[in-house]
């Protein structure tokens, strides 16, 4: 039995839209037309995620939150002695997105029809990542899912926290950002010139400040959609260029070399990468797989190849903590600790321990960093307009020269 999708027809002619679970597209038309529904398509809900993944959408998965919500909700179901099926219709049923609702009945559809619970996270790959499919896989095979889906709530919920708390705290740097240069933009598109207009008449010099002021006017007021062409162009361009694995591999050397940005840097994806391998390590993943999955979490490009070299170094039996260490990208503390963990053979807890060790670093760099960004914000925003204010009133000042 599947999930499908319907927008249907009532006898008013009113658009009616759901989701019902059938074995066949024509079943599910079937148990339209006895509630007095006329079927106008009916879209199996797999299939239909196929597509949208297939073709681009600024919807391709599900949200941290979102994510973070149903797992907890799973683990704690599975843990109260439910049925897997039962759960997942549970979560379905309490889920008020439409989109994870979908995406649930799916997976609970290929439950039914024998498959295991990763193959059915399997179908959508991009609302559960690979490292989520993984342990779900793990926990299946050993027996213990309920377990594991605890420990990947926690994970889950660990990582939206820390979006979130990042999201929240640039919100005042970015408000403050826009309200500035709106505020300058204003200023030199429709202040200044009318300002100093008066003083044009004189066919006198004007200082060079408000020179440059007026100048800039000019090209803010004759030019501001070429400017705007010319940024979003730039970006752009910039995204594209950095997809290129040549430009990209020398930006992320160029983040590694930076003094704040490489402490941040190589701290972020410590943390993704420790706790990724923990949570793996744990769940029964054998450490070369789990090496593999963890190191897709790697965004820097040259810490991802240095954890896959160092794959090849284990593979051949050496040690994990000497095999990441040789690199030199990785933290100290990180591989002492891994290391600490091999020889006590509890290599998980010490995995766990470096990727909280990580992220209080990193959320105590990030905080650091905001508290400087804001007032710097603040003074640069003071400075600029500060020199538009001397623009307008060096020529006052110089009015009785320019009147001789």
């Amino acid at each position: 039995m599947g999930a499908f999708e319907f927008v249907a027809l009532d006898k008013s002619g009113k658009e009616s839209k759901g989701l019902l679970e059938g074995d066949t597209p024509k079943h599910v038309r079937q148990l339209l037309r006895e509630r007095q529904l006329l079927p106008i398509s009916v879209t199996e809900v797999a299939r239909r995620e196929s597509r949208r993944q297939a073709s681009f959408s600024f919807r391709r998965g599900l949200s941290a939150t979102d994510l973070a919500l149903l797992t907890r909700q799973l683990a704690t179901l599975s843990q109260a002695g439910l049925p897997l099926e039962e759960a997942l219709l549970a979560v379905s049923e309490q889920n008020e997105n439409p989109r994870a609702k979908s995406i649930l009945l799916g997976v609970r559809s290929r439950v039914m029809e024998g498959h295991s619970f990763a193959d059915g996270l399997a179908d959508f790959p991009q609302a559960f990542p690979e490292l989520y499919r993984a342990t779900v896989a793990a926990g299946e095979q050993s027996g213990h899912l309920d377990a594991v889906l605890e420990r990947l709530a926690d994970f889950t919920e660990t990582r939206q926290i820390l979006q979130q708390q990042v999201r929240n705290a640039l919100i005042y740097p970015i408000a403050l950002v826009v309200t500035a240069v709106g505020i300058i933009s204003f200023m030199l598109a429709y202040v200044v010139p009318k300002v100093v207009y008066i003083f044009e008449n004189y066919n006198q010099q004007l200082p060079l400040l408000t020179r440059i002021m007026i100048g800039a006017s000019d090209f803010i007021r004759d030019y501001w959609a070429a400017l705007i062409v010319g940024i979003v162009a730039t970006v752009i361009g910039m995204r594209q260029l950095l997809k290129k694995e040549g430009p990209k591999r020398k930006y992320h050397h160029l983040l590694l070399r930076l003094p704040v940005v490489s402490k941040l840097t190589r701290g972020i994806n410590t943390a993704r990468f420790t706790q990724t391998l923990s949570i793996l390590a744990s769940s029964g993943v054998p450490i070369l797989e789990s090496l593999r999955i963890a190191s897709q979490v790697v965004v820097n490009v040259p810490m991802r190849e240095a954890v896959e070299e160092a794959a090849l170094r284990i593979r051949e039996g050496a040690m994990i903590s000497r095999s990441l260490a040789a690199s030199r990208l990785f933290p100290p503390m990180t591989t002492h600790l891994i290391s600490s963990g091999e020889a006590s053979g509890r290599l998980e807890e010490m995995l766990a321990r470096a990727a909280t060790n990580q992220e209080r670093e990193v959320n105590a760099l990030i905080a650091t960093l905001l508290g400087i960004m804001q007032p710097l914000l603040v003074i640069v925003m003071a400075g600029v307009v500060l020199l538009i204010v001397l623009a307008i009133l060096l020529p006052i000042f110089e009015l009785n020269t320019l009147i001789r």
